[in-house]
């Protein structure tokens, strides 16, 4: 196979090298103008084209190109995504083939760990969609006991004090994690930890009563509570698993693609 039969792509900063004929087979895609250089936006550099778009999805754009068939592993999520690289390569069939995904509603995902030990409780919260955990973090305030600042006129014993507001622990953008109570190895009740959760706004320390707040609060928000379980473990977490029906997103096209000829045996498969 002669070289000039092949060509380089640099599509955000990820290398394809493919035949000619495989990329100008959709004639009235953006690719194929691309290679007869009627697309000013591409560039040749240092013997490749350069393309700013994303790399990863591209390889689901090559693939399709070579096979005719779209194959995706069983928890592949990026649909909106992968059609919108569809749209800007002007790839009307592929478009097409991801219709179907985009129109089916796909479940949120939360699952809520509590470990009640002696007088604290530790909680981790895990999601599916990144914005419900920031909706969380958002809502859920960990209040903090320490001693107030001690003044010349202040003679008080226990000393007083204040409460210190923090957001729960972003560990990933997936799951965030707090605790409340106190620390029963201590004598005193120096750094006991409140949970209040908006719009609630009662500061509690019992980890049984911000469970149920937690709960409560999820299903407000159109959760449903679909099973618990208890890890099999020594510290025995609970496990609370939640689901929530999502609507489709829309998505929004600024201009309608030239028409292609789509091949018959164009079929997607998972």
């Amino acid at each position: 196979m002669s070289s000039q039969e092949l060509v380089t792509l640099n599509v955000g900063g990820k290398i394809f090298t493919t035949r000619f004929s495989t990329i100008k087979q959709f004639p009235a895609s953006r690719l194929a103008r691309m290679l007869d250089g009627r697309d000013q936006e591409f560039k040749m550099v240092g013997g490749q084209i350069f393309v700013d778009r994303d790399g990863v999805l591209f390889s689901f754009i090559l693939d399709f190109l070579r096979t005719h068939q779209l194959l995706l592993s069983t928890d592949f999520s990026d649909y909106l995504r992968l059609q919108r690289e569809a749209l800007f390569y002007e790839l009307r069939s592929l478009v097409d083939l991801l219709n179907p995904y985009l129109l089916q509603p796909r479940p949120a995902l939360v699952e809520v760990h509590f470990l009640s030990w002696n007088t604290q409780a530790f909680f981790r919260v895990f999601g599916s969609c990144s914005k419900t955990i920031e909706t969380l973090t958002g809502r859920i305030t960990v209040f903090t006991e320490q001693p107030s600042a001690p003044t010349w006129s202040s003679n008080s014993f226990p000393p007083q004090m204040t409460l210190l507001p923090l957001p729960p622990q972003r560990p990933s953008y997936h799951d965030l994690v707090f605790q409340c109570g106190s620390d029963s190895s201590t004598d005193n009740q120096t750094g006991v930890k409140y949970v209040s959760i908006k719009p609630d706004n009662r500061k509690l320390a019992n980890g049984t009563n911000v469970l149920g707040l937690l709960i409560d609060t999820l299903l407000k928000e159109g959760f449903h509570l679909v099973s618990t379980r208890t890890v099999p473990s020594e510290d025995k977490t609970e496990c609370y698993s939640f689901e929530k029906i999502k609507s489709p997103e829309a998505l929004i096209m600024n201009e309608t693609p030239k028409p292609e000829t789509i091949p018959e045996q164009s079929q997607i498969k998972k």
